[in-house]
């Protein structure tokens, strides 16, 4: 079995449970794990051999992946800001949006010396924050006790000197924080209500963890109304409150900061159009 024949062999058998250019897709990006290959090098070497170790992972693989089980969870890493993060269903899959999130901090907060960020999950944003900005000191914190352990071993890869802390953010706030002495809180809270299940894939709804997706109808921005109310308290004047929301829930989040006296309020488009985060400024 050549490079190309093994990819080629796994696009067909995942087009039975997902359209043909995402199957394709998954195919490339596991035959690149599997090899140690970039995309330009399996397209060079797609002629030669595979090796037999390599080829008798490929049932077991497929199994997987046919039961909707999300390809990053079944390699164990994610792409994300140049690093390859390790991931596992304590973790939501890091995404382009919150990658484009931290763009936005790091071009409007390049001098940010203090940034927390808040269900930090497999810690993609507060690492891509520190190597983007390596003056800042950067602390994570998370409910998940797994999640964090996942992020601690992204960090000690990438970002060794990032701080984590496990902290219900609801409840409390982290430790050893005082009033004002943030330039920067930053967060990809759960924003997914209840009622939008029946919309999302069976990857998402039967891998990823739900305490990081979904939040109640009834108060959607829950999250929004405690970070918003937490940045007030620690946020500097001045500094900077970025949050990655709900689309359909945009307007009523910036209405949510105004309210809450922060200036500058301001939603944020990704690249395909749609309003996916929020900026504002503390008072």
């Amino acid at each position: 079995m050549t490079t190309r024949a093994l990819t080629d062999h796994l696009a067909l058998a995942l087009a039975a449970a997902y359209p043909a250019p995402e199957a394709a897709a998954i195919a490339a990006l596991v035959a690149e794990h599997l090899l140690g290959l970039d995309p330009l090098q399996r397209r060079m070497r797609a002629q030669e051999a595979v090796p037999a170790a390599v080829q008798q992972l490929l049932p077991a693989l497929e199994a997987r992946l046919l039961a909707h089980e999300p390809v990053q969870y079944v390699l164990g890493t994610a792409h994300f800001a140049g690093m390859e993060l390790e991931v596992t269903p304590a973790t939501l899959i890091p995404r382009p949006e919150t990658e484009e999130l931290a763009r936005l901090v790091a071009a409007e907060r390049p001098g940010g010396p203090t940034v927390l960020d808040v269900g930090t999950g497999s810690g993609c944003l507060a690492l891509a924050l520190a190597r983007a900005l390596p003056r800042a000191q950067v602390l994570a914190v998370d409910i998940s006790a797994e999640a964090l352990a996942v992020a601690r071993r992204n960090a000690a890869r990438y970002a060794p000197q990032v701080q984590f802390q496990q902290v219900d953010i609801l409840q409390e706030a982290p430790d050893g924080l005082a009033p004002g002495a943030l330039a920067v809180l930053v967060s990809n809270p759960p924003y997914v209500r209840e009622s939008e299940r029946a919309q999302m894939r069976a990857n998402v709804l039967e891998w990823e963890p739900a305490g990081a997706l979904f939040v109640p109808d009834a108060d959607p921005l829950l999250f929004y109304r405690r970070l918003g109310a937490l940045g007030r308290t620690l946020l500097r004047p001045g500094g900077g409150l970025y949050l990655e929301i709900n689309e359909a829930l945009s307007a009523e989040t910036e209405a949510l900061l105004v309210a809450q006296g922060y200036t500058e309020v301001r939603g944020v488009a990704d690249m395909f159009g749609r309003p996916r985060m929020v900026r504002a400024v503390a008072p």
